[in-house]
């Protein structure tokens, strides 16, 4: 299926279920259309916008968010099975209004050259700023982008984290605007703490980051978690909003991949293979 149809039929997130207080009706936009969405009791309901006419909308709870389609009957949305896994903690990170394309916020979380110059002696730190060789492959069963046996040496890596140390990675792209991170869990090595950047396209050139975390943490509190995420975030935004042009270019031409960039590569050649246009400028 072409992505831009898929994009209008398919899942999207607009909040973060903590965020929905009851009683309460919430406006915002979803692919440039004016949506809403309230809870009563234990149901969620959304509706949009269509010139005058206020149409439903479904509406999902899932991973920490709340999920809305224009469609009456939408694809399954993806499985991150570690939600379900009950001495987890799913904390969200909050929902940031980011003047960019949703596609470009995509591609700078999968980028790992930037940790030691944006996240400086958090994620990284010079002189250790080459990104190690890593996989990467398309899954055409589920349709993702996997990269596998990313390493970067992190002071520090994570909230839990007390020591430096050279934290694993795994990306996985599920759809061109979410995007989910395993990353090496300092409590218990033997599992992964999991990161999910969900974003929700306003427009072509804005979008709301929704940031939701799904850890093996029993020291930190909430606030602390939220915190930690919400600094590193906070260190992406001015890279974000100052890069032009604020829709995702998807020719090789226009801005030269590096070595580094494999899992960027592989994520525009999907897009512009599954012939998305909105957000991105394809020529």
């Amino acid at each position: 299926m072409n992505f831009d149809q898929q994009l209008f039929d398919d899942w999207h997130p607009v909040a973060a279920l903590e965020d929905i207080l009851p009683d309460r009706r919430f406006h915002t936009c979803l692919l440039g259309r004016v949506i809403s969405y309230s809870r009563k009791g234990a149901e969620v309901t959304a509706q949009w916008d269509d010139d005058g006419t206020e149409r439903p909308m479904s509406a999902k709870e899932q991973y920490g968010a709340l999920w809305v389609s224009f469609s009456s009957n939408p694809r399954d949305l993806f499985e991150v099975p570690e939600f379900a896994e009950p001495d987890r903690r799913v904390v969200s990170a909050g929902s940031t209004r980011v003047n960019t394309s949703g596609l470009r916020a995509v591609e700078n979380f999968l980028d790992m050259a930037h940790f030691p110059f944006v996240h400086t002696d958090i994620l990284g730190a010079e002189p250790h700023t080459d990104v190690a060789p890593y996989k990467v492959k398309y899954d055409e069963t589920v349709d993702e982008i996997i990269a596998t046996e990313c390493k970067f040496p992190q002071p520090r890596g994570s909230a839990t984290a007390t020591d430096a140390l050279d934290m694993d990675y795994i990306y996985r792209v599920t759809r061109p605007y979410v995007a989910i991170l395993y990353k090496t869990c300092p409590p218990d090595p033997s599992r992964w703490d999991v990161l999910c950047l969900f974003i929700q396209p306003v427009d072509e050139e804005w979008c709301i980051a929704h940031t939701l975390m799904c850890y093996v943490d029993d020291v930190n509190s909430d606030e602390q978690l939220r915190h930690f995420q919400q600094t590193i975030f906070g260190q992406d935004l001015m890279i974000l909003v100052n890069q032009v042009p604020r829709r995702l270019p998807l020719t090789a031409k226009t801005e030269n991949p590096v070595r580094a960039d494999v899992l960027a590569t592989a994520y525009r050649k999907w897009i512009r293979d599954g012939g998305l246009t909105y957000g991105a400028i394809r020529d």
